[in-house]
């Protein structure tokens, strides 16, 4: 393992109300999100069970940068290993999902099962007496890195640390009701979206819990009052911070007392006329904590959204300091009406690369990359809405405190947590 002992972070302030922009452009810094988060003590999401229904049924997912393949054995039970031949480091599963007995590194054909354990190597033995492996070679010490995986409500979690604590504690009581909710019975995979963000992963993070924004960049949100500052709403995290969600609920303000505030605050009204079709904002109410918008980020890699009547996860692959990719599954529950998977179809179109709410951010997080790739190491972002000092729940969307949450644990995973810090 490589010594990172040199990689610090000068936090101006104890509470991160100040992160410094170099912290989104080091490649040591990067490296060793590697090592601590994404192959660290952490839960991440690889996949949905409804992906991989059946025996045989594979998927190729992420860990940071990890390339890592969940299987479904015969028996239904589920194993992940690093797809990464222990022979020579060639990738093995080269397809994004499908189904398959065993798995054949195409290089040099060395066979394994869907668990990872290695069971064949041609010519082991040699050809007509010659050559083959030493006589100590024991084709047990040569099984694929296995990753633990467990299922919560159908959504597949790994990690590399086999003493991990159980995935309810990982969540905990807020998020378990909230995920649990969302995965409360057998859903079906509508269908996908990914784009690549030339922007550090971590302004990924910090744009989900930002809850100021929703309305400012996103118009869309404030000309139908999806998402406006002027609602009931609110950004609550579990005990750590490291999970958070923002939440408010459509039709807690008016139209008039929302554009008054607006004008107020010197934000002019948008050119949004209105939609030929209004059946996209209108809301069938299914949510029984009467959320109409509820987006969650599950550290480190994944996002739950439920907008509307649109439901989706994103999932982060880290592809280096300066790009991510993220991509959206879109989903339903099984027992939905044909009336309402098209609902949710329709309302899709509000969300994705290009969806009508979150085609901004993108464009939003690679200006910053861009702009602070060369800000002098003393310069930083400003973190204050919602107030400075003690990171804790804030009942309205004008707040920014949960992105500080984020920094606080990222911090304390990562070992350079000032002392005295904020937790």
């Amino acid at each position: 393992m490589k010594d990172f002992a040199s990689v610090q972070v000068n936090w101006p302030r104890k509470d991160y109300s100040r992160v410094p922009y170099s912290i989104y452009h080091d490649p040591e810094i990067y490296q060793l999100e590697q090592e601590k988060i994404f192959r660290g003590r952490c839960w991440n999401v690889l996949c949905l069970e409804a992906e991989i229904p059946n025996p045989g049924d594979f998927r190729v997912c992420h860990v940071g940068d990890t390339p890592v393949v969940v299987n479904r054995d015969d028996d239904g039970e589920l194993y992940a290993f690093v797809n990464r031949c222990a022979h020579r480091g060639a990738e093995i599963v080269r397809e994004p999902w499908g189904t398959a007995k065993e798995h054949t590194c195409i290089y040099h054909a060395w066979l394994y099962n869907r668990k990872g354990d290695l069971k064949g190597v041609p010519f082991r033995r040699g050809a007509n007496g010659k050559g083959g492996m030493p006589a100590c070679f024991d084709m047990k010490n040569h099984n694929l890195v296995k990753v633990r995986v467990t299922s919560f409500n159908g959504v597949i979690f790994g990690t590399f640390h086999h003493d991990m604590e159980p995935i309810e504690e990982y969540l905990g009581p807020l998020f378990t009701k909230h995920v649990g909710e969302m995965f409360n019975r057998p859903v079906k995979v509508l269908g996908y979206q990914r784009q690549r963000i030339n922007a550090n992963w971590k302004l990924y993070p910090e744009n989900i819990k930002d809850a100021y924004h929703g309305s400012l960049l996103h118009e869309f949100n404030r000309t139908f009052g999806l998402s406006r500052l002027t609602q009931v709403a609110g950004g609550y995290m579990d005990e750590k911070h490291r999970h958070s969600i923002l939440f408010q609920y459509k039709g807690s303000d008016s139209d008039e007392e929302a554009l008054k505030a607006y004008i107020e605050n010197g934000v002019k009204k948008g050119e949004i006329a209105g939609l030929n079709d209004y059946s996209m904002v209108n809301i069938i109410d299914e949510n029984p904590f009467g959320m109409s918008t509820r987006v969650m980020n599950v550290f480190p890699n994944c996002f739950f959204h439920q907008i509307g009547n649109t439901l989706a996860m994103r999932k982060i692959r880290t592809l280096g300091v300066d790009a991510f990719e993220l991509t959206w599954v879109l989903y339903a529950y099984e027992d939905d009406s044909e009336e309402m998977v098209q609902h949710r179809l329709n309302q899709a179109n509000m969300v994705g690369p290009a969806g009508l709410i979150s085609m901004e951010d993108g464009e939003a997080l690679e200006m910053v990359h861009r702009t602070t790739k060369s800000a002098a190491e003393e310069e930083m972002a400003v973190i204050e809405m919602g107030g400075i000092g003690e990171i804790g729940d804030r009942d309205t969307r004008v707040n920014e405190v949960t992105i500080r949450g984020f920094w606080a644990y990222y911090a304390q995973l990562m070992g350079f947590a000032p002392e005295g810090a904020e937790q």
